[in-house]
């Protein structure tokens, strides 16, 4: 008689599951009901709710199975030439089939529902990003170059445009964005070195491109945008920004399918996003297409950044809305200390806290794609102001969702404890991928500094933004709904805005253009960006939140915009508690905390290890 127990699965915990990522997000459903004209929301959500099931099965599977099977570069074939050819699984490729199926990146140029068409494409790209292995990096540069070579209305690229906004895979291309090189990454004004040299007997606008470029994302993409410096008269690159344009680049030569004389060296190995290709590549005489004017490439590509922004905001979002939806599907099934996990207090108020973060992020994308939408085909003045506002928001609204999605992803993970901690789970990714957010497109300190330089391009946005601010405070309060809590949102937040107003109007007489190398005349001292910036995110979503509940009634989204509004919206800090302490990076001291030890001992210079 055999009496062994195998108890090798007798511990077994059940994983969480997910349903249709659309009527599942309550949330979702309710902001587009009040964002959205209900004629055109009747005619496109029985879309979202087709592919809110597509992008939890089909779209999903093939996300993990693109992570699993990461792209490679091989160098050479087998006799020796070298070709740099990219190799994605045949997951990436679906995903690229997908995109352009579903027409992730058409619908914001098909314009069928108007202003509404951007709403629909990023509640679109909100459902996708967190199923589909990162495939919503390659799209959001391809949205960019769109919307650039949409307004450059150059008649050689009327093909190319077409291609970008395709819904036939066979014909859908994807786009690149070059700019960060070995000498600077953010700083493009002091870093970009490559060349750009007319060609040769060829037309106006024909040039070659020489110079290395040090990240370069979707590098299997069929083209790219990239910036490089022009020469002057005499043969020598034009310093600053005032030799910096834009230029349209194809990776292959359309007839013998080689490289546009392109060499990749190598993909970056990266803490997450391994399903997508990012390589370090040199154009050695590359063809390009000159897109804008010379000195005027950084307004240029800020076109396409204030779309990828956009979408690096839907990420977050998405990232966020995912690991909540796992969380809380868990909650209801772990048992710990003789109880559900939703049935005990810290549990749901953990779930509580991410709700919160997680719907004021996604009032913001909606909002941010509502005033896209208007800026693209309202008519003027209404375009004109939404254009301002959103000139303002879309750092604001990148910066702060990206910073919101760490958090919240990591405090998603913890909630399944050690499993979170497990790569078999797919946990670990999603904080993984998630820690590139504030990076992309920008990290938090230049894009608070970018809010700066927005304010002095567009002096009228932020009076634009507080008096929307003020006329969704008004309509709630004229609602008169009874609810101690809401009101008192209502009064924290007007007082606030008070207080951001009042701060702003004493450095406005710093003010000023900027100057002729390009470099920011700062409205404030710089020191205080960060905390402006993120006290500009929190006044808007409360003021969003807070409407929303107007609206509905709903006594959650009345909870939801109070917990929002329960702690300081601005933090800056000659408002805060404490304004002797002033901010972060201001004084001698701190000079001394950021350097952490002396470098000598005793006069001494310490020895140091290469890390």
């Amino acid at each position: 008689m055999n009496t062994s127990v195998s108890t090798r699965h007798a511990w077994v915990q059940e994983p969480p599951s997910l349903g249709n990522q659309y009527t599942d997000d309550t949330a979702l459903r309710d902001i587009l009901r009040t964002v959205v004209p209900s004629e055109d929301l009747e005619r496109f959500e029985p879309d979202l709710e087709r592919f809110g099931w597509r992008v939890v099965t089909e779209v999903k599977d093939l996300g993990q199975r693109a992570e699993r099977e990461p792209p490679r570069l091989e160098s050479y074939d087998a006799w020796g030439s070298r070709i740099d050819k990219v190799v994605t699984s045949t997951a990436w490729k679906a995903l690229h089939d997908i995109a352009a199926e579903e027409g992730l990146i058409a619908t914001g140029y098909e314009r069928n529902f108007g202003a509404a068409s951007r709403v629909y494409q990023f509640t679109k790209l909100y459902l996708f990003a967190s199923s589909s292995g990162l495939y919503s990096c390659p799209l959001a540069m391809t949205d960019g170059a769109a919307r650039v070579l949409e307004l450059s209305r150059d008649p050689h690229l009327l093909k190319s445009f077409a291609r970008l906004t395709s819904r036939d895979p066979h014909e859908f291309w994807t786009s690149g964005q070059w700019m960060t090189e070995k000498a600077g990454g953010s700083d493009v004004a002091g870093g970009t070195e490559t060349l750009a040299k007319p060609k040769e007997g060829a037309a106006d606008g024909e040039y070659e491109l020489h110079g290395q470029k040090w990240f370069t994302s979707a590098a299997d993409g069929e083209m790219s945008l990239a910036l490089a410096r022009c020469l002057d008269q005499q043969g020598s690159p034009i310093p600053g920004t005032r030799g910096l344009a834009l230029f349209y680049v194809e990776m292959r030569d359309s007839d013998t399918g080689t490289l546009n004389l392109i060499k990749l060296h190598r993909l970056k190995n990266k803490l997450g996003t391994k399903q997508l290709p990012t390589a370090e590549l040199s154009l050695e005489g590359t063809p390009a297409r000159r897109l804008s004017l010379v000195g005027k490439g950084v307004a240029a590509i800020a076109k396409m950044i204030n779309i990828t922004r956009l979408h690096n905001t839907a990420a977050a979002a998405s990232a966020m809305r995912r690991v909540l939806a796992l969380a809380r599907d868990y909650a209801g099934r772990r048992r710990a200390f003789g109880k559900l996990l939703i049935d005990q207090p810290l549990a749901r108020g953990t779930l509580a806290w991410m709700e919160v973060r997680t719907r004021g992020c996604l009032h913001i994308l909606l909002d941010a794609a509502r005033l896209l939408g208007e800026a693209e085909t309202a008519p003027s003045p209404r375009s004109e102001r939404a254009s301002a506002v959103l000139r303002l928001l879309t750092p604001v609204a990148k910066l702060f969702s990206a910073k919101e999605a760490v958090r919240v992803c990591s405090e998603g993970i913890e909630f399944f404890g050690g499993q979170g901690y497990i790569e078999d789970t797919g946990l670990p990714g999603i904080l993984r991928d998630a820690q590139v957010l504030p990076i992309w497109e920008g990290a938090t300190n230049v894009l608070s500094l970018d809010v700066q330089r927005a304010l002095l391009k567009e002096p009228t946005s932020l009076a634009a933004l507080l008096e929307d601010l003020q006329g969704r405070l008004d309509h709630a309060a004229s609602r008169q709904l009874a609810c101690p809590r809401l009101d008192l949102a209502v009064t924290g937040t007007r007082a606030a805005s008070r207080e951001l107003s009042q701060w702003v109007q004493q450095f406005q007489h710093n003010v000023s253009s900027a100057h002729d190398d390009g470099t920011a005349v700062h409205a404030w001292p710089e020191e205080e960006s960060r905390s402006f910036a993120f006290s500009l995110a929190r006044l808007h979503i409360a003021g969003l939140m807070i409407n929303h509940a107007a609206v509905t009634k709903d006594k959650v989204d009345m909870q939801a915009a109070a917990r929002w509004c329960c702690k300081p919206l601005v933090t800056i800090s000659s408002t805060s508690a404490d304004p002797s302490l002033g901010a972060w990076g201001k004084s001698a001291e701190d000079s001394l905390l950021a350097m952490g030890a002396k470098p000598t001992i005793d006069g001494k210079h310490c020895l140091r290890a290469r890390f």
